[in-house]
């Protein structure tokens, strides 16, 4: 999960603007945690408590009111008993890290990604790329390689990851349709885990997101490199940083 959160810190300087030039600094004074990162850890805290996903999430974004959320899910998650409302948005996908870690088994990721998503983003495109995401993480934790899960992935949710297409750069895209596929191919196609985060940073656009997801990815096929979990722990408050350590050890204990 360290490496959705990096990415989204890494890419939150960049978010809206053109593509920077390759050699950014990766941490800069302007960086900060984001929404993908409130939601990211909300979504662990929900299922290692048990917890209900949409209290949860409602709970961390009243708790981080400016973290940059779109404006339908900030309302939704300011008024409670508010109903999903069909969002096709790359907010399901974005958050969704923590259940590839987390769940025992194929199964148990399809229904939690699901889960998750449906609270607020049920939009079926927002539900299949959490799955997407999720069973991705789940298969190169559990051993498959990223050729392998590339092309499972390509195959099962229709998604073209080859890099001449997925990593042309579009524009500002916040559907979860046009958000997977970029990053997913900058996870697969990356030497390492910095290699995948400069490579969806540098699509410009979405940039916080795009380095969230590919950061998810990438962390479960390269790790993340301790100096980079050192400065992206430094950019949390005391409460996400609590639930990122109670996440690493239940990730130790389980796996």
């Amino acid at each position: 999960m360290i490496g959705a959160i990096a990415g989204d810190i890494i890419g939150s300087r960049f978010e809206g603007h053109a593509a920077p030039p390759e050699g950014f600094e990766l941490f800069h004074r302007d960086c900060r945690f984001t929404d993908d990162t409130v939601c990211t850890v909300a979504v662990a805290d929900a299922i290692m408590c048990q917890g209900d996903f949409a209290a949860t999430l409602r709970a961390y974004v009243r708790r981080h009111p400016d973290a940059g959320y779109g404006g339908m899910f900030l309302r939704w998650a300011l008024t409670d008993e508010a109903p999903a409302y069909g969002s096709w948005g790359n907010g399901a996908p974005m958050r969704v890290a923590a259940v590839g870690w987390l769940a025992a088994d194929a199964a148990e990721t399809d229904a939690l990604a699901a889960a998750q998503a449906e609270v607020s983003h049920n939009h079926e495109d927002a539900v299949k790329a959490a799955q997407s995401v999720a069973r991705a993480i789940l298969a190169l934790r559990q051993g498959a390689t990223a050729a392998e899960v590339r092309e499972w992935i390509g195959d099962t949710w229709g998604y073209d990851l080859r890099p001449e297409v997925a990593l042309r750069g579009g524009g500002f895209d916040v559907s979860a349709a046009g958000t997977v596929p970029p990053a997913l191919a900058a996870a697969f196609e990356s030497t390492d885990w910095e290699d995948a985060v400069r490579t969806a940073v540098c699509l410009g656009g979405d940039t916080d997101t795009l380095a969230c997801i590919a950061g998810a990815v990438a962390e479960a096929i390269h790790g993340v490199p301790a100096e980079i979990v050192m400065c992206a722990r430094g950019h949390l408050t005391d409460d996400l940083r609590n639930v990122l350590g109670q996440f690493e050890r239940v990730r130790v204990r389980t796996h």
